[in-house]
């Protein structure tokens, strides 16, 4: 359970509407600002230090706004994530459907943003219009091993297309309101282990093989909480309990308590969830039913107890040794 290589990129994208419709009442000639924060969550794993991803420059398409109506028909009908060139337009040429939110080298260390915290990635004025596909171009994407160990790893297309990222449906920009996507890194899926994952040495490498979806946050909303146990009626967090989220009997997501017990899980879409709390050494929480409500924070506190067994465990091994 606590090898899982799981943890999440997060970009949360704001496009606030400011300028004013024309005279026949549309906001063709509109803009809003965009702004791309970055997160992630928690790594369970005590043998990465470090997960390091340069990101370098984003794109937004547009396939619905000023001028976009007639230019877009081809390049808005591909529907899967692969790259094709047809899809692949420079967002320099006057005619691309592209815009580029940020084009600048920064560098990340995922492990560092955990549990909602973020980094700002760009923040720009877009057309009003609706956006069906983000493209994320990344390279420097290495593993760095508590015991030092190095592994740069080779990026498929990321570092010439880009990582496409299609937004199912479009996420819509309009005059006077806001819009915020978030991306979902899946590194569980993205960052493939090679060799045995118990130990540095039986480690040979990994596979970076991107995966990421988009949520639309006018329609998902967040899960928040804190984990803890009692010791002599004291309160005392819980650091490192996974919290696994499912959806109609199937795993959607986990995150894992921060140092003060404290865990968040975003980009969920609205409905309803169950909710488990597990850390070695401690009984499973029960299965809790857990309504998560569009651009709204749904909180779910949990209270573990020691679990006896494993306490006698202990005891007998220690008991055993001498």
């Amino acid at each position: 359970m606590r090898t899982k290589f799981i943890f999440s990129l997060l970009m949360a994208m704001a496009l606030i509407i400011m300028s004013c419709s024309d005279g026949e009442g549309r906001s063709a000639e509109g803009t809003g600002t965009l702004s791309v924060q970055l997160t992630d969550a928690p790594f369970p794993t005590e043998l990465v230090a470090e997960a390091n991803v340069t990101v370098y420059k984003v794109e937004a398409r547009l396939v619905d706004g000023d001028d976009s109506d007639d230019m877009n028909d081809d390049s808005s009908s591909n529907d899967d994530s692969t790259d094709d060139d047809s899809s692949d337009d420079s967002s320099d040429d006057d005619s691309s459907p592209y815009i580029t939110l940020m084009e600048e080298e920064m560098d990340v260390n995922l492990l560092e943003l955990t549990n909602g915290l973020t980094q700002q990635l760009a923040e720009i004025d877009v057309p009003a219009g609706s956006y069906d596909l983000i493209r994320v171009y990344v390279k420097g994407v290495n593993v760095v091993l508590t015991d030092g160990t190095v592994y740069d790893l080779k990026v498929p297309s990321g570092d010439a297309s880009g990582i496409k990222v299609f937004v199912e449906p479009a996420i819509t920009v309009v005059g006077g309101l806001s819009a915020d996507l978030l991306l979902d890194f899946d590194v569980s899926r993205s960052f493939v282990a090679k060799g045995n994952m118990d130990t540095a040495a039986g480690l040979n490498g990994f596979n970076f093989k991107p995966v990421i979806k988009a949520s639309n946050m006018s329609t998902a909303g967040t899960l928040s909480g804190n984990v803890s146990t009692v010791e002599e009626e004291t309160s005392v967090a819980l650091e490192g309990t996974q919290i696994s989220v499912f959806a109609a009997d199937t795993l959607n997501t986990t995150s894992f308590t921060d140092v003060d017990g404290n865990y968040a899980v975003l980009g969920l879409e609205a409905g309803m969830y169950e909710v488990v709390a597990e850390l070695e050494g401690y009984i499973t929480s029960d299965t809790l039913d857990v309504q998560i409500d569009a651009a709204n924070v749904t909180t779910q506190h949990f209270v573990l107890e020691v679990d006896p067994d494993a306490t006698d465990d202990s005891t007998d091994t220690t008991e055993g040794g001498n």
